[in-house]
């Protein structure tokens, strides 16, 4: 490419995003601790589901600095070659000065061997790369980077970051009637609608044109699908069938996909662009936890809501979702835990056992209707049978308005509303 017209999209990429901090309201996201990590000689990487506004929190962290920015998911870049890398590097210095030290490259997936470009570029700049992909860390820059980048993933709008937007100051331990109903106001939107930073600009429809890209330019298009049909049935699929048990024997029933090999490729796929998570069995035995259906969530429950599931069919369903992507968020901000879900041969399951390393930390079931006398004492007995197998007392019920701590047969068992465990109020 012509390094004149490299230099007017960089300038005209600047003036847009100048324009958004200059009209639009710019949410403080949490994670902006990472920002420590460019003290080292690293590249920092923020990857994320497409539109969790990575591109703003990259700006952010560098909000201070002289910076360079390119955003490589733009029509007029698609003739950029690995061999205009360095007529970027020219144009930044004409554009910003030739001691220019910290430089984004968003989306930069999208050109070939723009790890080597990066390898040069951290030996004196200070690099933050962003991405839809998570192959972006695990194969072509861990390749050319091993143990010199730091990962972070970026996911759509906590509650407390949703809260933040709306201008809503969260709220104490105790509430007041006015407080207690627009506090379940906004709750119950966000559980329903998610939150995707956009659809605060463009109204919900705005999501479904997201899933859409999703599944076009970071699976399809990606990965060069040829059965584009059979992969969209597959995802909805999954999508509908949200925090639910799943083998890749199931999902071949449902498809004209005669290989299941190809099906397991097809959700590593979903998987890599962050729309979906897959979420292992428990057990002690590796064998076991390969073997046994795994089941899956669902990146922001908007999504959810689009693909045409009804709020009022399963609200659990719902808050089970919020509470494993919060985990996910929260691990990403600097908790080193793995998560995994428990059931025996009895049929008895805990939603989510948190572990780090060898010891099992806390054992979280989430329910919604938990005055129900049958649906308390199924989700409590298994808690319990879980505890004692798993060695575990930290018990954990996530419900949607009951708050309390009890003994259940010899175990102690702490009770908290969704919204406190969202905003961390004890």
């Amino acid at each position: 490419m012509d390094i004149r017209e490299i230099k007017r999209i960089v300038l005209e990429q600047r003036e847009e995003t100048d324009a958004t901090f200059r009209n639009e309201k710019i949410v403080e996201r949490e994670g902006k601790e990472v920002k420590k990590y460019l003290d080292y000689p690293n590249i920092l990487s923020i990857l994320g589901v497409r539109r969790c506004g990575k591109s703003i929190f990259s700006i952010l962290l560098f909000s201070d600095k002289n910076f360079g920015y390119i955003n490589f998911d733009d029509e007029r870049l698609l003739d950029f070659k690995t061999k205009d890398f360095n007529s970027l590097l020219q144009a930044f210095y004409e554009l910003y000065g030739s001691n220019l030290e910290y430089i984004i490259l968003d989306e930069v997936q999208n050109v070939p061997a723009w790890e080597l470009f990066a390898t040069r570029l951290r030996r004196t700049k200070k690099i933050i790369i962003t991405g839809s992909n998570s192959e972006l860390l695990s194969g072509e820059l861990a390749t050319h980077l091993t143990g010199r980048y730091i990962d972070f993933t970026l996911f759509p709008f906590s509650f407390k970051e949703f809260l933040r937007y709306r201008d809503i100051a969260f709220p104490e331990d105790v509430l007041t009637t006015k407080e207690r109903a627009n506090l379940f106001n906004e709750l119950n939107d966000y559980l329903t609608f998610g939150g995707f930073p956009e659809r605060f600009k463009f109204g919900n429809a705005i999501i479904e044109k997201i899933y859409s890209d999703i599944i076009t330019k970071d699976v399809i298009f990606r990965h060069n699908i040829k059965m584009r049909d059979e992969l969209r049935k597959i995802a909805k699929y999954l999508i509908n069938n949200f925090s639910c048990e799943f083998t890749y024997s199931s999902l071949k029933k449902i498809s004209q996909v005669k290989h299941i090999y190809t099906i397991s490729n097809w959700v590593s796929y979903l998987e890599e662009a962050f729309l979906m998570f897959k979420l292992e069995r428990f057990s002690f035995k590796l064998k076991q936890q390969v073997l046994a259906p795994k089941k899956i969530y669902c990146v922001d429950n908007g999504l959810i809501s689009m693909a045409g599931f009804g709020f009022s069919e399963n609200k659990g369903r719902l808050m089970e979702n919020l509470v494993f992507i919060e985990l996910l968020r929260r691990d990403s901000y600097g908790h080193v835990r793995e998560i995994s879900y428990w059931k025996d041969h009895q049929q008895r399951e805990v939603d989510f056992v948190v572990r780090e390393g060898f010891n099992i930390k806390e054992l979280i079931q989430v329910c919604y209707n938990i005055d129900d006398f049958n649906t308390r004492n199924r989700e409590l007995k298994s808690l319990v049978k879980a505890s004692k197998e798993l060695k575990c007392s930290n018990l954990l019920v996530v419900t949607w308005d009951y708050e309390a701590v009890e003994e259940f047969k010899g175990k102690e068992i702490k009770f908290i509303p969704l919204w406190k465990w969202l905003l961390n109020v004890s």
